[in-house]
């Protein structure tokens, strides 16, 4: 794509001053929205069995703090810039090589939508079989809720994300789902007060996971948004306050989350699944229904990111057209994959998003406006498929390690060694 067509493309074109209004609260009310899940909670729910209670925690908040770090570098990044994550792969490997990451990018959100869909539709028919004794587990129940989370969702992309994140998310949103989550985090606490608060705390593991893998465990979330931050920090009026919000806000999120699903794992009737776990906590209806409403922000951010890199290979599409066409196609998508199947396949090519990151970093971390004038740059593309190489080999063959923090290291240490001296050339000329 020649750089002269960039301006009739917006997300290869810096957004402009009138686009930039997300302040320091925005990025964290949102960054903390998005980092609450249940899948998050889930997680949390395998280290304690495998590491133990001490090294758990030691892991969560260690392993949020470098996690959200890197998400709050790139949004500065993306930030000074003005650039979306397709246009940061673009300013990195070039615009003819840059293709291939925005469209493995926008496969693993169009799946990670429909994960989100199902994530939504079978806690809805949990809580309607546990507190109401309805069985959505049909053919129809199936279809009905599967069409009600995909209406919502499709609905949400028809409006503005800035409105969205500005008005609904940071007003009302966020201090519904901070309730949820501390009255939850009181009603577990209390069980584990009552049941031997020492006994907790000094809860070996059984060894079946090191440090540093629970640490990699940890860290696979926030990671697995950095195709995504750029298009949402590019709105920032500064770099700094879109750093610091986005690294407080998702911090706090996962470390909170990954906490209270530690806590839930522990007191639970063994066997118990985590939405379960939740609804036989006091008040745990109306708190489960809140964190699982605040599911759909995660399936928005990955549709709205999946249009606007869509938006960037094919421009005479809008991101509004985009996001509608791949919300209805994720619902349709719901109702026929099996995704629980599929999950194994979305960490794979989740996988493969660190190493590119790490060159990003290396090649792009000093200097937010650089860009590669070339259609590919093949030093950029060489070091993100050794990366992922690097990375397949040491969760095979290395688990103890991790794989997430290495791969990124070298990956970004080789893309700073190798960086070019001088590539200051805008997208926008």
């Amino acid at each position: 794509m020649a750089h002269s067509s960039f301006s009739n493309n917006q997300a290869l074109t810096p957004v402009p001053d009138a686009g930039r209004v997300f302040g320091w609260s925005a990025h964290a009310a949102l960054w903390f929205s998005l980092g609450v899940g249940l899948l998050v909670m889930q997680i949390g729910a395998y280290l304690v069995p495998a590491v133990g209670t001490q090294d758990a925690m030691l892991a969560i908040v260690l392993g949020s703090l470098l996690g959200a770090g890197l998400l709050a570098w790139v949004a500065r990044i993306a930030c000074d810039s003005g650039l979306s994550s397709a246009g940061l792969m673009h300013a990195t490997y070039g615009s003819g090589f840059a293709r291939l990451p925005v469209l493995l990018n926008i496969v693993q959100l169009i799946g990670w939508t429909t994960f989100e869909l199902v994530v939504m539709r079978d806690g809805t028919a949990a809580i309607a079989q546990k507190s109401f004794g309805l069985d959505l587990g049909t053919r129809g129940g199936v279809l009905l809720t599967t069409l009600l989370w995909g209406a919502v969702l499709t609905v949400l992309m028809a409006g503005s994300m800035l409105t969205l994140v500005r008005k609904f998310i940071s007003r009302y949103g966020l201090p519904l789902v901070v309730l949820s989550l501390l009255w939850l985090s009181w009603q577990f606490a209390h069980q584990l007060l009552a049941a031997g608060a020492p006994a907790f705390w000094n809860r070996a593991g059984d060894g079946s996971m090191g440090l540093l893998s629970a640490m990699d465990l940890v860290i696979a979330m926030p990671v697995s948004w950095l195709p995504l931050v750029a298009d949402y920090a590019r709105h920032g009026r500064s770099g700094r306050s879109a750093m610091s919000g986005t690294w407080f806000g998702y911090a706090l999120a996962n470390i909170w989350c990954y906490a209270l699903g530690v806590m839930v794992a522990t007191v639970a009737v063994p066997g118990s699944d985590m939405v379960t776990a939740l609804l036989l906590a006091q008040g745990g209806l109306l708190a489960l229904g809140l964190i699982l409403v605040d599911e759909i922000d995660n399936a928005y951010g990955d549709v709205y990111s999946g249009a606007v890199s869509a938006h960037s290979l094919a421009p005479w599409w809008s991101i509004r057209r985009w996001g509608l066409l791949l919300a209805v196609a994720c619902t349709g998508l719901a109702l026929v994959l099996p995704i629980h199947s599929l999950e194994p396949f979305l960490l794979i090519l989740s996988s493969v998003f660190v190493p590119l990151y790490g060159v990003i970093l290396g090649r792009l971390g000093s200097d937010a406006h650089a860009t590669s004038q070339r259609s590919v740059d093949p030093l950029a593309a060489g070091l993100w498929l050794a990366g992922i190489a690097v990375y397949q080999l040491l969760a095979n063959y290395a688990p103890q390690l991790g794989s997430a923090l290495p791969t990124l290291a070298l990956v970004f240490v080789a893309a700073w060694l190798t960086r070019p001296v001088r590539i200051g050339f805008a997208l926008q000329k």
